[in-house]
C-alpha cells in the first residue's frame, strides 16, 4: 500500500502553493499534484497586485487579512518576488467618481486600512504623466505588487522545507479520498483540495466557477513613468459586469522600470490567443488616462483565465457533496492577493482551528443557505 497524506492538493498555482505552505506549517503531511511549472498558469498571467478591495464586507475582510499576511511575510520573501510597496491610486475622472473616493475613504478608515484622498493637484504631483484634468484619487498606502510565479515557487519551497511532496503528475479525478492520476495510480489522502483555478469544474462537477479571460501588456523600461498602481474607478463597473466584455485603465509599475498595463474582462472567450481588437480597446482606454502611453514600446502581450463566481467571492472550504473534498478556487482577479488568506483558512479548517476572520461567506455551500 502506498503513502497516504493528510492533505492532497491539485494545483500548483499560487493558491495551491499557499494551501500547501499553510497545511505543512500546521504539521500536516502534504502532497501537491502539478504537471506544469509552479505558478505557470493563471498565476503567471496575473498582475500581482496586492490590493484591499471593498466591493462587499466579505471581500474587504478577506483582502485586508491576506494583505496583512503578505506584509508579515515580506521580510522572508526572496528578491525575485519583487515585493514593491507602491500603493494603489484609485483615480477619479470627475466629481461623481470623487464621491466614490470619499465613500471608499470612510470604509477603509473604519477597517483600519491606511488611505487618504488626493485632490486633482496632489494627484498630478503624485503621477505627473496622467492627464491633468482628473478630479483626484484615493491613495491606499500599503497596497503592493509582487511577481507572482516567484512567489508561488517560494511558497512551494516553504512547504517542501516542512516535508511536503511535489508530484509532477496530472490529476484525472478528485475525491475526498485523494487524487487519481492521469498516468495511473492514486495519491491517497484524508482530505483533498481542488486548487486548479478556472479549471476546477473539470475536476469537481457542478461548482459555480466560470472562466473569465483577461489581457495584459508589458512595456519596455521607462523608470518613473508610473509610480503607483493606477486603477480608474470605472474599473469597478467593468469588474461587476457579468455579461458584457469590458476594459478599464490599470497601470502597474515594476521594479524593472517596466509598466504592466491592463485590463480586460471577457466571458465566453475560451481561446488563449491575444485578441487584437480587445488589446486595442484596452490601449485606447489607457491613452485616455495617460496620454502617450500607447506610443511606448511594448515587449509582450498575453492572456489568462480568471476563475469567476456569481457573487464575486471565492469558494474556500469543504464541497457540498463531500466534506473531505475541499475547494480553493473562484478568486477571479484577486487570487494573488487572497492566496495567503485562502491557504490559512483551508489549513484552519482541516486542522480544526479557529480562524482570524469569519469564513462562512466563502464556504462552497453558502448559496444553499441564502
Amino acid at each position: 500500500m502506498g503513502t497516504s497524506y493528510d492533505v492532497a492538493i491539485a494545483g500548483g498555482g499560487i493558491v495551491g502553493a499557499a494551501c500547501a505552505a499553510e497545511c505543512a506549517a500546521a504539521g500536516l503531511s502534504v502532497a501537491v499534484v502539478e504537471p506544469g511549472p509552479i505558478g505557470g498558469g493563471a498565476t503567471a498571467a496575473g498582475m500581482g497586485h496586492l490590493v484591499v478591495m471593498d466591493d462587499s464586507p466579505a471581500q474587504l475582510a478577506l483582502t485586508r487579512y491576506s494583505c496583512e499576511l503578505w506584509m508579515a511575510l515580506r521580510p522572508s520573501l526572496p528578491a525575485d518576488v519583487e515585493y514593491l510597496e507602491c500603493g494603489t491610486l484609485w483615480v477619479a475622472a470627475d466629481e461623481e467618481e470623487m464621491a466614490e473616493v470619499h465613500r471608499k475613504q470612510k470604509v477603509y478608515d473604519h477597517a483600519g486600512v491606511r488611505a487618504h484622498t488626493l485632490d486633482g493637484r496632489a494627484l498630478a504631483e503624485a503621477e505627473p504623466h496622467l492627464r491633468p484634468s482628473l478630479a483626484g484619487a484615493l491613495l491606499v498606502q500599503d497596497d503592493a505588487t509582487i511577481y507572482p510565479p516567484c512567489a508561488a515557487r517560494f511558497l512551494i519551497q516553504e512547504a517542501q522545507r516542512r516535508g511536503a511532496v511535489l508530484l509532477r503528475e496530472s490529476a484525472a479525478a478528485l475525491s475526498g479520498a485523494g487524487i487519481r492520476l492521469r498516468g495511473g495510480g492514486e495519491v491517497s489522502a484524508a482530505v483533498t483540495v481542488n486548487a486548479t483555478g478556472a479549471w476546477a469544474p473539470e475536476l469537481t462537477a457542478g461548482i459555480a466557477v466560470r472562466k473569465r479571460k483577461g489581457h495584459l501588456l508589458i512595456t519596455d523600461r521607462y523608470p518613473g513613468l508610473v509610480r503607483h498602481v493606477l486603477v480608474e474607478l470605472g474599473y469597478l463597473k467593468s469588474a461587476h459586469s457579468t455579461t458584457a466584455d469590458s476594459v478599464a485603465f490599470n497601470a502597474q509599475p515594476r521594479r524593472t522600470g517596466q509598466v504592466l498595463l491592463g485590463s480586460s474582462r471577457q466571458f465566453g472567450s475560451a481561446e488563449p490567443a491575444v485578441e487584437a481588437a480587445m488589446l486595442s480597446r484596452m490601449l485606447r482606454r489607457a491613452e485616455e488616462y495617460m496620454p502617450g502611453i500607447a506610443e511606448k514600446v511594448a515587449i509582450r502581450a498575453w492572456t489568462g483565465f480568471r476563475a469567476a463566481t456569481p457573487d464575486k467571492l471565492p469558494l474556500i472550504g469543504p464541497s457540498v457533496e463531500d466534506e473531505r473534498l475541499y475547494l480553493a478556487t473562484g478568486h477571479e482577479g484577486l487570487g494573488i492577493t487572497t492566496s495567503l488568506a485562502t491557504g490559512r483558512l483551508i489549513a484552519d479548517m482541516i486542522a480544526g482551528r479557529e480562524s482570524a476572520i469569519a469564513r462562512e461567506a466563502y464556504l462552497p455551500g453558502r448559496a444553499r443557505h441564502e
